[in-house]
């Protein structure tokens, strides 16, 4: 019989064999992610920094998210989640950033409830993406957020790592 191997211990594999870091910047998940990873024993050998940035303020003097972004785009959107991911390389090769929506009873008037956008970040490339969780409960969507970007981010990580050759004719 085979063990499947989580998410969080892909993740800690991959970087710890490559002797590389992940800082986490977390909003709508309130370091759920963070708590996930920690949950690893080894963790400190992947994990650089991780931050729980609910405010605009955090967001801008932590992650370095410029102050017009947030004014022109709003603080759960597309550009956010990416000047967060963008800034938290400052402190390691990899991030993994989120801002939405996890309460039952909220959004605006562009987000839904259980919207969630994640990026993620690796030298000078960011992917950004958006999820919409089908939950109701405030934990509930914080945990299907959680599972659905840590599955994304080790997709990202071996994209990242992947040797491209090129073969010649």
């Amino acid at each position: 019989m085979c063990l499947s191997v989580n998410n969080q211990e892909k993740i800690k594999e991959i970087l710890t064999n490559k002797k590389m870091k992940l800082s986490v910047g977390e909003s709508c998940t309130g370091g759920l992610i963070s708590s996930y990873l920690t949950d690893v024993d080894g963790a400190s050998n992947f994990i650089e920094i991780n931050f729980v940035t609910y405010s605009e303020e955090a967001k801008q003097n932590f992650l370095f998210v410029p102050k017009n972004i947030i004014e022109k785009f709003g603080v759960v959107s597309f550009e956010t989640a990416k000047y967060m991911a963008k800034g938290l390389l400052k402190y390691s090769d990899f991030s993994i950033s989120t801002t939405g929506y996890a309460s039952s009873n909220n959004g605006d008037k562009i987000n839904s409830k259980g919207t969630v956008y994640f990026a993620f970040g690796h030298k000078e490339n960011i992917k950004v993406s958006k999820y919409i969780s089908d939950k109701t409960e405030r934990i509930e969507i914080k945990k299907d957020m959680t599972e659905h970007i840590l599955s994304q981010f080790v997709d990202f990580v071996k994209e990242e790592l992947t040797v491209k050759k090129t073969v010649l004719k």
